[in-house]
């Protein structure tokens, strides 16, 4: 356990809880409630007057004051309006977009989108209601007007998009959006507009614009901006009780690049020094000073700087120093406990803002995202309600070393601390300016209590997402503001009392937590079709969480593997070992691998026919617990898997965590598609050959898979992480899969690759690795395999990322450094080739540079690196001379320095013209950049298309429009929108690429497991009849296109089609290609899983009731067909297909271009000679489909992974709040 920077001991009453506090963390939501109302021990009768004195002060504001405009804004452009939606997204990016034709193309999409005229009428502010449209259209605010005209000017709005009447009106009715929220764009403006208010007694807390910093450069700026803040306030702090000075709010994420508990001993040496040279600023100046609370995973962090800021011996006698406790945590009372005991350990009195708590969606999705076993946060409104309230009275106990601050805009809590509160000098509450005036210009009149209003200070660039954060949480229905300014709820309603609510689903028999959100745990459990477990998280900013960690794995450390073949019935003898070396740290001896000769090769093959028949001979459930058994002993071997990960793999804390949560979800997605899959024959054994950089899970992942078809398995991994490997499958086998079902084969590619590629006795490999690897492979099984082998592979890419102008750029950075650095850039999925657009270009591009110097490059082993090595010395060499090379032309823009032992590389930037200068995927931390112009942006997406890979792509904008057109456009296996572009989790984001990048179909998706199944089969046939030549054919094929194949794929009713021209046998056919599929995934995000034709198809029967059937299924999905049979005699049709008499001779298929399958049911010879045809084929790996009649042979499938909370936040999440 960490503990704080002074002196503590274990007994120590700081130190005891602190553990209390951090084992809440993730509590039990009703074991919190249940101390929380015990705390609280209400009367019935104290609550009710509460309530009533709520009541009252709800009709008050009513029926004496106005709410104000943005308290009316909310009440009509709420989050459960898409114009509420819509207006936010445009809020939070139309400042920040340089260029006119973006900001053009931005108004409209939004614009387009809603229905702004049934709003009319709703409000009776001028501005909220015509003339907030109108505003729109001429700049200027109007007198209210019809409901036809408001619809006539948000017409003539669309038409007019471009014309620059519209962009500054838009523009400015953004910034007076903004102004509602901001008090002043500079300090100087905020207090002289603060002038009135504080005439009334107000006094202010002032907070300067900005998010978490990025770089050195913003945390050293925002510093400065702090420190001028002080001074500017310094001519306002007149009077000697520091409660009715103005204070300041400091937000330490914003002090530090890298505010994380990882980088612990980093932030504490370098800002803490920072905050407290601020903090003594404040004091001589007689101000207030509040440290802003963080995210969740940021709280113990920030617990220890506080603790050594205050803890310096020139802050005492000074009671200044603040702190934020949001109540929505779990943690929250035992924050405020720690809080006091600090206090009064150091001899200190302190000022504590308690809050609702803010990014509460944020909190749920990251949950769910990294697999805690529960919330941070309360789940339901009335549970955080409850907890201010006990929070509260828990502060007004500690009034001799805390000054309380309640910040609310509830009625309610307001009511309930005036009950319990005493001494009204013990206390003030707080509002947000622009919201909440009534209510407490009405707690002012009541005289002697302090009411301070929460003051934003910024640019108008600096406060979209501030804005579009009080949107969030002001908009939703749920919300004491929004439900205000609605006449039609009663006051009563209003000011209900929160623990009725939670003591009425109590005594309903209902759980405390909110059954709208998912658990993380069940996040794949949502439906009855699905019952799987989420893989076990790791949360690496827990502080208990990482001290288990670290004491699990010191007796491994140092730790020697051994490997060996795993080949059942072999008792021969071992060839020599070999040793593994460490690849961050030069001449480390981590294992030992004994390497399989040819006998125990030999011996594989000749018993992996039984352990297919052992494996099929077990009772389906027997098998699917046997999964389920290695999922669950992944997880319990978790700490040594860890640690070989970072010995053998250089997988970071971060990477590794990641590995094995993939591997477990392979093992539990797979068990269910055995479950509830057909259950049919296996094809015999397969080839599992897996990559060094995910040893691990894509190694488990083709097992799991292979297994789930019903095959025996022969599994070869990468020579370079063998370790692993033999420790998964020794788990496997305790789990109780046969050992002849899966045999471990480490070796080399001759040695091994070869025999048990090319070997009749083998049915089918998986492989993920290179596209030049995977083509040898093609060809080796096309040459000795049976013609219907498969061979599902995935393979690299030269992935790439557009960013337009509308993009956030410290989300883009973000996301840049995950995609192309995470891994030391070692992924499938990496991004290699950026795309910003010219107007944003530079200022991306520094504040990229600036994030990546502070990436910390290092020994994987240690918390806080980020980027660990690259896998091996030929690896290094290579990239470390293609840097150099363009370094050496004058293209190496960035380039990190590394250490110096062992294998690391710096991470690189790099300049192009674009991705055609990209010759081959570089597979290390080398990041390429192009810029564009806004109107090429259809040039770029067919650079992209024209390299002939098709794995990842990323785009960063906010507009919809684009988003469709690029999704559209670009051909990628998988495509993420306002996130990173790595990291696919199996069941919800099926992961695997097109073209040059595989094969298909996606691993963890549901169409994988399928091909490893044996496949239903049309009798074949030879093929007779005359040979057509290969003119004839290559120009039908060229004729598709006029033939209306794009018209046909976007066509609705293809079956419908078909069965007019074929009668009524095509209406068996499938459309695979016409709905799209959501599948799981956390809140705020969307997870779509599409098909799509492959192109055209080759359709060669050889018979006609092959034919047709060939012809029938492709075409249903939206292919363009060449038939080439005999007996073919078809009507005319407006169909993309041509008919051709006769065979083809299968040798020509090679010279044939521009067609993308080929689908045949000949005997074994002819087809074997396409099967070696297509394999001699330059470029993407073309399938030959003997499964005739199943449509999803005939299409690829895509999937689309989009961050919905981009543009600031969940408001679908919020909307939905209980």
């Amino acid at each position: 356990m960490t503990e704080s920077l002074f002196s503590l001991t274990h007994q120590d009453p700081l130190t005891i809880l602190r553990v209390k506090l951090r084992s809440t963390y993730i509590a039990d939501e009703q074991v919190c409630m249940d101390a929380l109302l015990k705390s609280l021990d209400l009367s019935l009768d104290k609550r009710t007057q509460m309530s009533a004195q709520a009541a009252s002060l709800v009709r008050h504001v009513r029926n004496h004051s106005s709410p104000t405009m943005m308290e009316k804004f909310l009440g009509e452009y709420g989050l459960s309006t898409k114009e509420g939606v819509a207006l936010m997204c445009m809020a939070e990016a139309l400042l920040r977009v340089p260029d006119k034709a973006t900001i053009d193309a931005l108004i409209e999409d939004k614009v387009q989108a809603g229905d702004w005229s049934s709003h009319l009428g709703h409000s009776n502010s001028s501005l909220i209601n015509s003339s907030t449209w109108a505003l729109l259209v001429t700049g200027k605010l109007l007198a209210p007007v019809d409901a036809e005209k408001v619809g006539s000017a948000m017409r003539g709005l669309v038409k007019r998009v471009g014309e620059p009447v519209v962009r500054m009106a838009v523009a400015q009715a953004m910034k007076e959006l903004g102004s509602q929220f901001v008090l002043g764009r500079t300090m100087k403006e905020a207090t002289w507009r603060a002038k009135k208010l504080t005439a009334q007694g107000y006094t202010h807390s002032y907070d300067m614009l900005g998010e978490a910093a990025r770089t050195a450069e913003d945390a050293d700026r925002y510093f400065e901006s702090y420190s001028a803040a002080i001074v500017d306030l310094i001519p306002h702090c007149n009077n000697d009780d520091i409660r009715n000075n103005p204070g300041i709010s400091v937000k330490l994420s914003a002090l530090h690049p890298r505010y994380e508990w990882s980088q612990r001993e980093r932030v504490l040496t370098e800002l803490v020094p920072k905050v407290l040279a601020l903090a003594l600023q404040t004091k001589a100046a007689n101000m207030g000073f509040n440290i802003d609370a963080e995210e969740a995973d940021r709280l113990d962090i920030s617990l220890d700087v506080i603790a050594a800021v205050l803890a310096a011996p020139e802050l005492s006698g000074w009671h200044g120093f603040g702190v934020v406790v949001q109540a929505f945590s779990k943690r929250a009372p035992w924050v405020l406990d720690w809080l006091y005991e600090l206090a009064r350990s150091l001899d200190r009195k302190i000022m504590v803002r308690l809050v609702k708590g803010a990014y509460w969606d944020a909190e749920i999705k990251r949950a769910q995202v990294i697999g805690l076993t529960d919330f941070p946060v309360f789940t339901r409104k009335a549970n955080t309600d409850v907890s201010y309230l006990a929070c509260a009275k828990k502060m007004l106990a500690m009034n001799d070393l805390i000054y309380a601050q309640f910040a609310t805009h509830n009625a309610h809590s307001v009511a309930a601390i005036l009950q319990l509160a005493g001494d009204k000098h013990a206390y003030e509450f707080q509002r947000l300016h622009g919201m909440g005036e009534s209510l407490h210009a009405s707690v002012m009149a009541q005289g002697g209590i302090r009411c301070r209003v929460y003051a934003p200070v910024g640019a108008h660039q600096d406060l979209l997402a501030y804005l579009v954060r009080r949107l969030l949480e002001n908009g939703a229905n749920s919300s004491f503001v929004h439900q205000l300014v609605n006449p039609e709820i009663a006051p009563e309603t209003i000011a209900q009392d929160p623990i009725n609510v939670v003591l009425e689903r109590l005594e309903q028999g209902l759980s405390c937590r909110s059954h709208a959100i998912v658990r993380p745990q069940d996040l794949f459990a949502q439906n009855l079709a699905s019952h799987r477990k989420n893989a076990k998280g790791w949360d690496i900013t827990d502080a208990p969480t990482i001290a288990l960690m670290q004491s699990a794995r010191e007796h491994l450390n140092p730790s020697y593997w051994q490997a060996q073949p795993l080949v059942a019935r072999f008792e021969g003898t071992l060839e020599a070992p070999h040793w593994v070396i460490n690849p961050a740290v030069g001449g480390e001896r981590v294992g030992q691998v004994h390497m399989s000769s040819k006998e125990q090769v030999e011996a594989a093959l000749q018993v992996a026919p039984l352990g297919q028949a052992e494996w099929l001979a077990m009772p389906l459930a027997e098998r699917v617990a046997c999964f389920e058994k290695a999922a669950d002993l992944y997880e319990d071997n978790a700490t040594e898997l860890f640690a070989i990960l970072a010995k053998e793999a250089g997988k970071t804390w971060l990477d590794a965590v990641g590995e094995l949560r993939e591997a477990v979800d392979f093992a539990r997605f797979y068990a269910q598609e055995m479950a509830s899959g057909p259950q049919v024959q296996g094809r015999g054994v397969i080839t599992c050959i897996s990559p060094w950089n995910f040893p691990l899970a894509i190694f488990s992942g083709q097992i799991f898979a292979a297994l789930a078809g019903g095959n025996a398995i022969l599994a070869k991994p990468a020579g370079q992480t063998n370790l692993v490997a033999y420790k998964a499958v020794q788990l496997m086998h305790a789990a109780g899969i046969p050992a002849a079902a899966v045999q471990f084969l480490p070796g080399g590619p001759h040695e091994v690759g070869v025999p048990i590629t090319s070997d009749a006795r083998v049915n089918g490999v998986c492989f993920t690795g290179s596209t030049a690897t995977a083509q040898h492979i093609n060809t080796a099984m096309a040459t000795n395999l049976a013609a219907d082998a498969v061979l599902i592979a995935e393979t690299g890419g030269l992935n790439a990322m557009v960013v337009d102008s509308t993009a956030l750029p410290e989300q883009v950075v973000r996301d840049v450094l995950a995609s192309a650095f995470q891994s030391a850039g070692q992924r499938c999925s990496a991004l290699r080739m950026l795309y910003l657009q010219e107007d944003i270009a530079d200022k991306v591009l520094q504040m990229l540079y600036g994030a990546m110097d502070e990436l910390t490059l290092g020994n994987p082993w240690h918390l806080h690196t980020d980027v660990g090595p690259v896998i091996d010395a030929p690896a290094k060499t290579k990239i470390e001379q293609y840097i150099l090379q363009h370094s050496v032309a004058g293209r190496l823009l960035k380039h990190l320095s590394a250490p110096t032992n062992g294998l690391f590389v710096g991470p690189a930037v790099i300049k192009l013209n674009g991705i055609e200068d990209l010759k081959e995927e570089v597979f290390g931390p080398v990041l390429h950049v192009a810029t564009f112009a806004a109107k090429d942006l259809d040039q770029v997406v067919k650079s992209i298309n024209a390299q002939g890979y098709g794995l990842t792509f990323g785009v960063h904008t906010r507009v919809d429009a684009r988003v469709e057109q690029l999704i559209k456009g670009v051909h990628a296996g998988n495509t993420y929108v306002n996130r990173n572009q790595i990291g696919a989790v199996v069941g919800s984001q099926p992961f695997g690429g097109e073209g040059l990048s595989g094969t298909g179909p996606k691993a963890g998706g549901p169409q994988y497991v399928q091909r490893l199944r044996k496949p239903f089969r049309v009798k074949a046939c030879a093929p007779s009849g005359h040979l057509v030549s290969l003119d004839q054919v290559q120009k039908a094929i060229d004729s598709l296109p006029s033939k209306g194949l794009l018209e046909w794929q976007k066509c609705s009713n293809r079956v419908s089609e078909l069965t007019q021209i074929f009668g009524s046998q095509a209406n068996q056919l499938k459309d695979l290609c016409r709905n799209p599929v959501l599948l799981p995934g956390p809140t705020g995000e969307l997870n779509q899983l599409s098909t799509v034709a492959r192109g055209v198809v080759l359709c060669l029967g050889p018979n006609r009731h092959s034919a047709l059937l060939q012809a029938q299924t492709a075409l249903a999905q939206g292919n363009g067909v060449v038939m080439v049979a005999n007996d073919l005699n078809l009507p005319k049709c407006d169909l993309p297909l041509v008919v051709i008499q006769g065979q083809l001779a299968a040798t020509d298929i090679v010279a044939l271009s521009g067609y993308h399958a080929v689908t045949a049911n000949s005997d074994a010879g002819y087809q074997r000679q396409l099967r070696q045809a297509l394999a001699k084929k330059v470029g993407p790996l073309l399938p030959l489909i003997s499964e005739t009649a199943d449509p999803q042979r005939y299409t690829m499938e895509r999937h689309l992974c989009i961050d919905t909370t981009a543009a600031g936040g969940n408001a679908s999440l919020i909307a939905a709040g209980e």
